[in-house]
């Protein structure tokens, strides 16, 4: 979630008085949330979410966030996805993931991003990674309709990128060639192999989820899908543009989720959806303003569904200089879907030793 989601209009603390203090204008009314318990209750674009709430798939990850949280969008996202609080990391977090699941890069489509862009998370030298922003048009060279026209072009691109070459920004260019053609190749086939009786909003988080699902069932050894949705920057008129973007959000899980199952794979997935920071506790009028101290969820079959974490005092005391207080560091979460999802040694992907919550069963 792009942008710094509000942490405290997404899980609402409607049973107490002082939020509606805080938040005399940009606040979620106590007959419209959907209850989680006595306390606590989710915004009320979030229906499929609950659902799957009510079913025990969902872990609701409080006050996630890191020491000395920083308000600016991208150095707080840098941070999260190379797992670097301290220091400017250069190299993301799932990226070390991807190495360690294919350390002889045998498949140029271990992870596949479905968005313009390399994210941070997914960047690390010599590691591939797919970048697509229409599946049913990937490809190189796609606007070329003449067929010989992109043999030509497609052959004159594999001979300037798949020579011998001994500068290194060259082989560099090369392998990304080389990858990139692999990718195309087979990525164009996951469409028409896909069949579901799923229909997906026509928005662009949904969409790209159907993505995910048409290169998931399509069997092709992708093991991270990553995608991001956004802005959920909301200085103003928050109240509108967070309803749409949780409707979108959560709809799209919600579809997705139910291809899962049509599927039989719904035990095979873990959905992980965190934001680079919450927002201010109190509202500025019509939105609120960069923050700290957040919320992260972990979606699936096998997780253990609860609350983790605890959900920060709002009083003026506990806040962190008018902040939501973290109090668990990110890399606890890693350190759960890393150990007990991946099979992996979690403390040199994230930089340190971290106890799990054990929301993966």
């Amino acid at each position: 979630m792009s942008g710094g989601n509000d942490y405290l209009n997404t899980i609402v603390p409607y049973n107490q008085g002082l939020y509606y203090d805080l938040r005399p204008s940009v606040n979620i009314s106590q007959d419209s949330v959907l209850q989680i318990d006595s306390n606590y209750g989710f915004n009320p674009n979030m229906g499929a979410i609950k659902t799957l709430w009510d079913q025990g798939k969902v872990a609701i990850i409080n006050g996630i966030g890191y020491p000395q949280p920083n308000r600016s969008h991208f150095r707080s996202m840098d941070i999260w996805h190379t797992a670097e609080p301290e220091k400017i990391g250069t190299e993301g977090w799932l990226g070390r993931v991807i190495k360690e699941i294919d350390p002889k890069k045998e498949n140029v489509l271990t992870a596949v991003n479905f968005g313009r862009g390399l994210p941070r998370a997914l960047g690390m030298r010599g590691v591939p990674v797919a970048s697509v922003g229409d599946l049913a048009t990937y490809g190189l060279f796609p606007d070329i309709q003449d067929q010989k026209l992109k043999e030509y072009a497609l052959d004159a691109f594999a001979k300037m990128y798949g020579g011998e070459v001994k500068d290194p920004v060259m082989d560099f260019l090369g392998q990304t060639g080389t990858d990139a053609l692999k990718g195309a190749d087979i990525l164009r086939t996951a469409p028409e192999k896909y069949e579901s009786t799923i229909e997906y909003a026509a928005n662009p988080m949904a969409q790209s989820l159907k993505s995910v699902a048409q290169v998931m069932f399509a069997d092709l050894g992708t093991r991270i899908y990553y995608t991001q949705h956004g802005s959920f920057d909301t200085h103003s008129g928050e109240l509108d543009t967070h309803a749409k973007l949780w409707n979108e959000v959560s709809g799209a899980v919600g579809d997705f989720y139910d291809d899962l199952k049509e599927h039989n794979k719904e035990d095979e997935v873990v959905i992980f959806i965190f934001s680079e920071f919450g927002r201010r506790i109190k509202d500025n009028g019509s939105g609120t303003d960069h923050g700290s101290g957040g919320v992260a969820f972990a979606i699936g079959g096998d997780i253990k569904g609860g609350m983790y974490g605890e959900y920060p005092s709002l009083l003026e005391k506990d806040q962190l200089d008018g902040d939501l207080h973290f109090n668990n560091d990110f890399r606890q979460s890693y350190t759960d879907i890393l150990e007990d999802w991946f099979n992996l040694d979690a403390p040199e992907i994230v930089n340190g030793q971290f106890n799990k919550f054990g929301f993966i069963k």
